[in-house]
């Protein structure tokens, strides 16, 4: 009876030590299942997977190799290359020659306008000297442009805004040195400080603000009229005598205040 005992209790023993496969058998088992439903489930984007595919191609290939102070993968390491510097760098880089390349090309459209005042001063300056009209027309080199300023005697009768006869040579020379030029043209009218009246001056203008306006505008006719250059380059206004040139207690200096100036307007600034 005991060697029976014996017998059973160790044919017992046996089996429960041979459990635990059966539980690993069932999860085996319940993994395999829950894998193949997963995959069931999915649907591959073949697009989305070429995406990430030349992603990571990309980035592996712009990688620096951090045993040669590189940025590698992630870019985190502390040592760039001249191979890869960091993008912020790039980006500062690009936006300095951006601008190195807008100031040599403003630099160029300035010296070239600049080059074409100074050749449009001297030509006006020869023609001046070559037909004795020194006290009759003046060029200066201003600030604002080139301003070419004509006596009203020399363009206007007393009171007057209609042209004189004799200034038509002279107006018709500044339209053919106008006819090429890119930049503005500012035509401006101005008198002394002396009241106008219809009845002083038997004048069909109102006073002195109308008179220097319509005289500027004679001019501009002129230009566009007669010698047919194009609107779009000129203005002109009316300032009567709030921008004197000379004083106009004496009448020299009245006289410089009557007039027309003309003025080739600069576009750009250094």
């Amino acid at each position: 009876m005991r060697t029976r005992a014996k017998r059973r209790g160790r044919k017992e023993s046996g089996d429960h030590r041979d459990r635990w496969m059966i539980t690993y058998a069932d999860l085996i088992t319940l993994l395999l299942i829950f894998f193949v439903v997963m995959y069931a489930m999915s649907s591959l984007d073949a697009k989305k997977y070429e995406v990430v595919v030349q992603s990571l191609q990309d980035t592996f290939r712009k990688g620096d190799s951090i045993l040669e102070q590189g940025s590698g993968i992630t870019g985190t390491a502390d040592h760039y290359t001249s191979k890869n510097p960091p993008a912020a760098k790039q980006s500062a880089a690009d936006k300095k020659e951006a601008g190195s390349t807008k100031l040599n090309e403003r630099e160029q459209a300035f010296r070239k306008q600049e080059k074409e005042l100074q050749n449009l001063m001297g030509v006006i300056q020869k023609y001046i000297s070559e037909n004795k009209l020194e006290n009759q027309i003046f060029v200066a080199d201003q600030p604002r442009g080139i301003v070419i300023t004509l006596n009203d005697r020399f363009l206007f009768d007393q009171g007057r805004a209609a042209l004189k006869q004799g200034s038509a040579n002279t107006l018709s020379k500044l339209a053919s040195l106008f006819r090429d030029l890119k930049t503005p043209i500012s035509i401006e009218g101005h008198t002394d400080n002396i009241p106008f009246t219809r009845t002083t001056n038997s004048s069909i203008y109102k006073d002195n603000w109308e008179l220097s306006g319509a005289r500027a505008l004679s001019v501009l006719r002129f230009f566009l009229d007669r010698e047919q250059l194009s609107p779009s380059g000129f203005q002109y206004a009316g300032y009567a005598d709030t921008r004197p040139v000379g004083d106009n207690s004496t009448e020299a200096g009245r006289q410089k205040n009557r007039r027309v100036e003309i003025t080739v307007l600069r576009q750009l600034q250094q």
